[in-house]
């Protein structure tokens, strides 16, 4: 069915701002040859309402320095030792096997003789207990079976293998050999972000009749003084938005080839070592079983916020109050949402903040996935989106992590940003003047040239906890 809101008037996506001349832009456009003076609205009319996007990271994360081009950290691996890819060179009912270990990455296994294991066929769900009674060669271990009918699937058959413990004979010598535990290493690198605003002297001197007004409150009747502000602001969601969608310069690529390395964003990192939910938006409570499953085999933490489009917002509070009882008589049977007290015959709020379902979910609108112009603009038709961002989930709290240039353990967010910084330069948020206009004295150029710079990155902590929304 087509849609009843109209594609024309729509909202404007051309940017107000321009790039102009400094020094040759005389103002011509003066006419006083009318007799008559138009009625003005001198103030501007705010009919965007706050255009910026970030707030993001301050609600979720931390900002702390870092005196090196490189971060890194070490976290924790798996407790407990399972393969998932192991064929067994013996045929079924067989007292005996012998089991390669095929998994990926995997060069020396970690069973040792004396431990009792698991053994389940991947495909039909059979199994079978037994004890390690040889080590042949670093991929392979020989078993013997617990159960009289012996093995329970046929030769080649792939199994998961996990152990759950050990025995050993009377009188016996212990355990032979022992384990040692491996970090995951990762790594990532701060980026130059950069922005100026110029112009000339004698522009500084003219006066305008539209009062200004930025979201920053910058007033008075210099223009500059908004065209200013406003790149200040649109610095600011940079600041922001480059840790979310930056990636790492890839081999080969043109932007390496130019010098550039790029940087692991929030996106990037959740997509390589996260979870992704890739049918867009989770409608049903069953989906949201789905995610809560996937979380119980990850890190298991407790409470989480769902940074959400407007589209993904409206699901999970369809979701929600399709699960809203009610009596013959329209009155809460059970969980009614709602104002004052859930009364029905009152105002209903038919929005959601949160819910629990295994673990604790909070919903919150992310503005940059809805803003025309960055995230909010891009197609969300499922057969065509693949790659849209429809919500970012971040879990709760800090972590404990080895900093290795700290030298020890420290409590640090999930997710939170590193920037350079040492006793003589501090690069979290620079600005200066240059030129010889606007108080500035540092050249002959007849202008007022702001700068700004910023180095940083952004450490995505835990990424197994993390679950991006998004189509494809």
């Amino acid at each position: 069915m087509a849609s009843a809101l109209l594609n024309t008037p729509t909202f404007a996506l051309q940017p107000s701002a321009e790039q102009v001349a400094l020094q040759t832009n005389y103002i011509t456009n003066f006419n006083f040859l009318n007799q008559y003076l138009p009625d003005t609205y001198e103030k501007e009319f705010e009919r965007y309402g706050n255009r910026t996007v970030s707030s993001f990271l301050r609600m979720v994360g931390a900002e702390m320095p870092s005196n090196s081009d490189q971060i890194k950290w070490a976290e924790q691996g798996r407790l407990h030792i399972k393969y998932t890819l192991c064929t067994s060179a013996s045929a079924i009912t067989s007292a005996t096997a012998t089991f390669t270990v095929a998994d990926t990455g995997v060069t020396y296994i970690a069973i040792r003789v004396g431990q009792t294991l698991m053994i389940q066929n991947n495909t039909s769900g059979v199994f079978n207990k037994a004890i390690v009674t040889a080590v042949p060669t670093a991929t392979t271990f020989t078993v013997a079976y617990y159960e009289t009918a012996g093995q329970a699937f046929a030769v080649s058959t792939n199994c998961t293998v996990f152990i759950y413990g050990s025995e050993f004979k009377k009188g016996t010598n212990g355990m032979v050999g022992s384990l040692e535990a491996e970090d995951d290493i990762y790594t990532n690198s701060p980026i130059i972000i950069k922005d100026k605003y110029a112009v000339n002297g004698s522009d500084m001197a003219q006066i305008g009749w539209v009062e200004v007004t930025t979201e920053n409150g910058a007033t008075g009747y210099l223009w500059y003084l908004k065209s200013e502000h406003e790149t200040r602001l649109r610095f600011e969601d940079y600041l922001e938005t480059a840790m979310i969608e930056a990636v790492p310069a890839a081999a080969s690529s043109g932007a390496l080839a130019a010098g550039m390395k790029g940087s692991e964003g929030i996106f990037y990192v959740v997509n390589s070592r996260g979870n992704v939910w890739g049918g867009g938006t989770p409608t049903t409570l069953s989906d949201w079983d789905t995610i809560v499953s996937r979380l119980d085999k990850q890190g298991a933490i407790e409470e989480n916020v769902v940074f959400v489009n407007r589209g993904l917002s409206f699901d999970i509070d369809n979701m929600l109050a399709t699960l809203n009882g009610f009596n013959s008589s329209g009155v809460s049977a059970s969980a009614s949402y709602g104002l004052f007290d859930n009364d029905v015959s009152m105002a209903l709020n038919l929005g959601f903040t949160g819910f629990r379902r295994g673990y604790d979910f909070y919903k919150s609108d992310w503005k940059y996935l809805n803003d025309p112009t960055m995230r909010g603009g891009l197609n969300t038709t499922a057969a065509s989106a693949t790659g849209t961002v429809t919500g970012l989930m971040v879990p709760a709290g800090s972590t404990s992590v080895y900093d290795q240039i700290m030298g020890k353990n420290a409590k640090r967010p999930f997710l939170h940003v590193r920037y350079r910084a040492s006793e003589a330069e501090d690069r979290k948020y620079k600005t200066w003047i240059t030129g010889s206009a606007g108080g500035a004295a540092t050249s002959d150029l007849d202008a007022m040239e702001v700068n700004f710079l910023s180095e940083r990155c952004v450490c995505t902590l835990g990424a197994n906890n993390f679950l991006l929304f998004r189509y494809g």
